[in-house]
Parts: C-alpha cells; structure tokens; sequence
C-alpha cells in the first residue's frame, strides 16, 4: 500500500497491544489509529481515537465506526493457565471470530493480524488445548472475507523501555531474554520489531501468512530499511 494506514487495534491495555500500538504513533505510515477496549488506555495522541466497550460479543453499537480502517491488528488474548476449557475458547476463539466478522460486514479490503503464538497447533489435533484452540482461530480467520490474514507467533518478547503494561514478572525474568536470544535467536522478538513487522506486512505483503519469530525479526529489518519519510 502506498496510502497511508488507518489501522484498527484490540487489547492495548495489555503488554502485547500497547507496544503495537507505541509503534503505530511513532510510525510516519500510519495516519490513524482506532483503539476498541475494555477500559481507558491512558494515552492521548493526535493519530489515536479510542473507543471504551466492555462487550466485545455484543459490537452493534460501535459498528459504524469500524468503516474506512485498512488493517485491524488483533492484540487482545488471555492466558489458558487456571481458566476453565470452555471460558479460555469463549474468550480466545469465540470472542476473536466475532470481533473478526463483524469487520468484514465494513471492510472487504481489509487486513487482520492475529496474534496468537509460538507453539500453535495448525492441525487441532495436538495435546494441547490452548494451541489447539489457537490453530482453530488461526484456521478459522483464513476463511473470513478479508483481503489478507497475518498470524503472527511471537515466542518470548522483550519489552518496550517504558511502557506500562509490562507485567511485573519480567522485571525478574528479564535478564534471562537475551541469554535465551543468543542461543535460540528464533525463539525472541521485542514488542518493537512485532509491531514494526504488523507495519510492513500489511503495507508491503509477504511471501507466508503464518509470522513465526524469525519472520517477524526480517519484517522488523525491512522496515527499518526503508527511506523514512519527509
């Protein structure tokens, strides 16, 4: 795309959409950007409108301003640890697939990006039950009427300096992420290079639909290769 992007983004008061979404403002190629949450993110930007709704299964009152956006990137997920089989695919595939369709009644050129995982189950029949829900939603997504569908599987990610919504557990895991990098460099991203590669594949396309880490880490580069603009 050579226009500039008028992008949709879903779960920016957790750690993976804020940092999208802090790459989406300082980004020159998106022109602006539409926030859906559940509660206030907190920040205030020329590029941002936010809107607050707690129901992400009931949209109709919201539709309308879902029309004229390119790409949504889809950041909103919880965690399977303690949660019930049924709440975890209400809330991961039911909720993901709605929020989904009710893009396309608006936006038949549109791009969505999922993010849902390293590990993830493509064939639904694995052991696991949050990668085989995860493969489902992925599966799933491929069939809606967008113009392209970009799953991403980040593994471990390191955090944006800054940000607020980075959980309090990677101030104590966090000395361990570039050990890890240096001896499995495709298990690692930064938030930076996974909002910056959500940037480039929409506006420049890419040869796989399915953005493991070191995909995301070679969108992130061609990215930063590109001429910025005046």
């Amino acid at each position: 795309m050579s226009a500039p992007l008028r992008v949709i983004i879903t779960g920016v008061t957790g750690m993976v959409g804020e940092g999208v979404l802090h790459e989406c403002l300082l980004s020159p190629d998106v022109e602006k950007i539409l926030v859906v949450s559940r509660r206030p993110s907190g920040i205030n930007h020329p590029k941002l409108t936010e809107i607050i709704h707690a129901d992400f299964f009931d949209l109709t009152s919201i539709e309308p301003a879902f029309a004229g956006y390119h790409a949504c990137f889809f950041c909103l997920g919880v965690s399977s640890v303690g949660m019930k089989k049924p709440v975890y695919e209400k809330m991961t595939y039911d909720l993901t697939l709605n929020f989904a369709k009710t893009l396309t009644q608006f936006n038949r050129d549109m791009q969505f990006c999922y993010v849902s995982g390293a590990g993830t189950d493509s064939t639904e029949k694995g052991r696991l039950h949050w990668a085989r829900v995860k493969g489902k939603t992925e599966n799933d997504l491929q069939k809606l009427a967008f113009l392209q569908v970009w799953l991403f599987r980040p593994g471990a990610l390191k955090a944006t300096k800054g940000l607020k919504n980075t959980p309090p557990v990677y101030k104590w895991f966090s000395w361990m992420i570039p050990l890890v990098e240096t001896l499995f460099p495709n298990s690692v991203c930064s938030l930076a290079q996974l909002g910056e590669a959500m940037i480039q594949v929409v506006s420049s396309g890419y040869d796989r639909h399915i953005i493991e880490v070191s995909d995301i880490k070679k969108l992130s580069r061609q990215r930063s290769a590109q001429p910025v603009k005046a």
